[in-house]
């Protein structure tokens, strides 16, 4: 389906992901890593953006970004253009660095900051990059250092960060590195930034409730609401389907009954059917990846992995996506 254009208007909280071209390193060593953070620190300070986390991974990197003055595009245009050119001359290639145009998520504050300041600066421990916390302390390349006083790199808004714990300094750095140690047991947070997750979790949609949802905010439907009534949204913005009547709607594409359905049995169609329930549920009507698994009851980590062959399967049914398109009329 085409892409929708971005959110770009001031103020607003943006999570942003950018990812090497097929999935190759864009950091190959602490020279890269230094001239990045360099690039970011001088353009946080130049347009005035506020960033309240980062962290560096070798094929992708996250940024949590608050522009004030200078729309999103134009900083991240300059940020990724420098870096490429400079990436590009230092290791003797050519060709486009980055995959694709980055991915700008739009963030409702008052239920997302802390946790997207956590999940991100958890990053290097999730992809294997440090052991664990003591060591994440004194990484030089993520945020969570910065903010402990150890690392003053990026231009990072720590005094804001540690406000948000406290207003005294020793106070707010114990606080938030107890908040952060609470959240490696927390796991991948897919529901944080799934590829193309519809993103508005608030809501029982699963018990029948509809939410507004577009796959370009990460919040809830009121939050939705605030976007649109703005102007800052499109009209294509759906309120979400609810489980039940997709589940019927996925059962009568394969011919199969509820029953049938919930069994987890090994039948092509209905391994099928629960694969595209599930990628149908999470990536385009906005539901939790918590939710459908409670709905399934099965684990989050299976409705992750079943999203994932979703995309396989649309590959190989192309009537898929239209077929998706139709249910949210």
């Amino acid at each position: 389906m085409p892409r929708q254009p971005r959110i770009d208007s001031p103020d607003l909280l943006h999570h942003v992901i950018v990812r090497g071209i097929e999935r190759g390193k864009i950091f190959i060593d602490d020279e890269d890593r230094d001239s990045f953070v360099e690039r970011l620190h001088m353009l946080l300070l130049e347009t005035g953006t506020d960033c309240y986390a980062w962290a560096l991974i070798p094929n992708h990197f996250h940024l949590l970004l608050r522009p004030h003055t200078v729309k999103l595009s134009r900083f991240m245009r300059r940020l990724l253009t420098g870096y490429a050119v400079t990436f590009n001359r230092r290791h003797k290639r050519s060709g486009h660095l980055f995959q694709n145009r980055y991915k700008s998520i739009v963030c409702e504050e008052d239920a997302y900051l802390l946790e997207l300041i956590r999940y991100i600066h958890l990053n290097p421990i999730r992809a294997g990059l440090v052991d664990n916390l003591g060591t994440l302390e004194h990484y030089l390349w993520c945020g969570h250092a910065e903010i402990l006083g150890r690392n003053k790199k990026s231009g990072l808004a720590t005094d804001w960060v540690l406000s948000l714990f406290s207003q005294s300094e020793k106070s707010a750095q114990q606080r938030y590195r107890q908040f952060i140690a609470d959240g490696i047991k927390q796991g991948k947070r897919p529901e944080l930034v799934g590829g193309g997750l519809k993103r508005s979790q608030a809501g029982r949609a699963d018990q029948g409730e509809a939410q507004l949802y577009d796959e370009r905010v990460l919040g809830g439907g009121d939050f939705v609401q605030q976007l649109q009534d703005n102007g800052l949204l499109d009209a294509t913005t759906h309120p979400k389907m609810a489980l039940d009547k997709l589940q019927f709607a996925v059962t009568e594409r394969y011919s199969l009954s509820i029953d049938e359905f919930m069994r987890r049995a090994r039948s092509s169609d209905i391994s099928k059917a629960r694969i595209l329930f599930c990628y149908s549920a999470v990536r385009y009507f906005g539901h939790s990846g918590a939710a459908v698994a409670r709905y399934l009851g099965i684990g989050s980590s299976s409705i992750s992995r079943a999203a994932q062959k979703g995309e396989l399967l649309v590959r190989a049914d192309k009537d898929i996506i239209s077929w998706i398109e139709s249910l949210k009329h």
